[in-house]
Order: structure tokens, then sequence, then C-alpha cells
């Protein structure tokens, strides 16, 4: 699978991701683009992220906390799906990172209709702003 961002590492912008489906991965798949100097957030942490949401299947965005007023969001990684805790875990302040998700770490088989399909592959581009 190929991941194209436009925006690498400038995290007042938006990311502008986009997936080209070849091979798609049985598990987690993270890449930092831009490794963060701050606080490391862990499984048990709330965090505030900006994130950018895409179905392999048809390389559309289904979410964006940037086109949604361009505020950051918070939530605490334990109410997640296993994909945004695992792939947030590790992470620094500051950073900015791509995550893969299969869809056992996604939504599984139920999906989120009509948004999400049953057993997608899911891309996030995930700027950690604060670790609460």
């Amino acid at each position: 699978m190929a991941v194209t961002v436009e925006n690498t590492d400038d995290l007042t912008r938006a990311p502008g991701a986009s997936v080209t489906p070849d091979t798609l991965p049985n598990d987690l798949d993270v890449t930092d683009l831009v490794v963060g100097g701050g606080n490391e957030a862990g499984p048990r942490d709330t965090v505030q992220v900006q994130y950018q949401g895409i179905r392999v299947s048809d390389g559309g965005e289904f979410d964006s906390s940037w086109t949604r007023g361009g505020q950051p969001v918070e939530f605490p990684l334990s109410g997640v799906i296993d994909g945004f805790k695992l792939g947030i875990s590790g992470m620094r302040e500051g950073g900015r990172r791509v995550l893969v998700v299969p869809p056992h770490q996604g939504y599984g088989a139920r999906g989120v209709p009509p948004v999400i399909p049953a057993n997608a592959h899911l891309v996030f581009v995930v700027d950690l702003v604060k670790v609460n």
C-alpha cells in the first residue's frame, strides 16, 4: 500500500493524504513523518489530536478534524479503536504519524455505515498536540 502525504511536516496545516491500495497489511502499520519532542502518549492517557481519516477502498476522506473547524479533538485512548490506541501510544507531542489500520483493529465486520464499510482498511494521519 502506498500512502502519499502532501504536507509531511507543517503541523499547522492539514496533511492532505491519499492512498493507493495494492497489498494491505494484516496488522497495524505505523510510520512517523515527524517525531515529536514532547510528552509521550500511553494507552491510558487522554490526548488532543488533529487527524485525517481515509478509506482505503475508495481513497475517500471519511472524517477530519481539519475540515470540522480545524481544532484538535480530545479523547481518552482507552475509548477508541485499537488501531488508534496502539498507533498513538508511544507517540510524542509535536509528532505527525501515519496509521494504516486493518479491519480487526478498526471497526471490523460492523463498520460504521454508511461512512465506513464493513471490513474496511483505514488510513489516519495523526498529529499529537497534547497529552493530558
